[in-house]
């Protein structure tokens, strides 16, 4: 089946989740907090790249090709960096899956080490970070991946941590697999693969985005990501 979507290869570990990450002071007063961490078998450099792209309107939503096969063409993420959506900058406004006018703003970028979006949809304020560290034992170098949700101004915290966690989670682990086989697969050319840079790439009816940013909502309570 190719990749898998295990729960184990995105789970991050106790001192992760204990470490402070950059714009944590963004949403200071949290009241759901979602870590989820993995390694890719690249290095930051090539990795970083996948990141800058990854959104609505943008690159997509990376998945795996098996699951990818039940989503239509116009609908799959890039398998390859498309140099006109490599200019991400601090301001830059990206559309998300979380609702038809749910954006997020990138408001803090370091290339290589970590990029943070943020948005608001009503009460709810929310951080968006990822976090990339070089990762030992891995040939040639690899890459620890750190994202971190945080939301502020939730009703009802239980459904953020609940039915918010089931739907980050699984839309994390279909990130992580996708993005370990473009990386594998050297889909590094704007001439090769599917999707669309200005259509494409959501994800199959997991509303892509972490969390895409995790797409979508949890009962009005959890937004989506970029």
């Amino acid at each position: 089946m190719g990749a898998r979507l295990d729960e184990a290869l995105v789970r991050a570990s106790p001192s992760e989740r204990a470490a402070p990450l950059p714009g944590d002071e963004l949403v200071p007063d949290a009241v759901v907090v979602m870590d989820r961490a993995f390694t890719l078998p690249a290095p930051p450099a090539d990795v970083w790249p996948w990141f800058v792209q990854l959104g609505r309107r943008r690159g997509g939503w990376y998945l795996p090709g098996w699951l990818e096969r039940v989503v239509p063409p116009r609908g799959r993420a890039l398998r390859h960096l498309e140099p006109g959506l490599l200019g991400l900058a601090v301001g830059d406004v990206i559309p998300d899956w979380g609702g038809r006018d749910a954006t997020f703003t990138v408001a803090q970028l370091e290339p290589g080490s970590h990029l943070v979006h943020s948005s608001r949809r009503g009460a709810i304020r929310l951080s968006w970070c990822i976090a990339l560290r070089p990762a030992g034992g891995v040939p040639e170098g690899g890459t620890r991946v750190h994202l971190r949700l945080r939301l502020g101004g939730v009703r009802r915290p239980w459904v953020g941590e609940v039915g918010g966690g089931a739907l980050d989670l699984l839309t994390v682990a279909g990130l992580a697999a996708g993005l370990r086989e473009r990386l594998v697969g050297g889909s590094r050319s704007p001439v090769t693969g599917g999707g669309s840079p200005v259509t494409g790439g959501g994800s199959a009816g997991t509303g892509g985005g972490s969390t895409g940013t995790g797409g979508g909502s949890t009962g009005g309570d959890v937004g989506g990501r970029a």
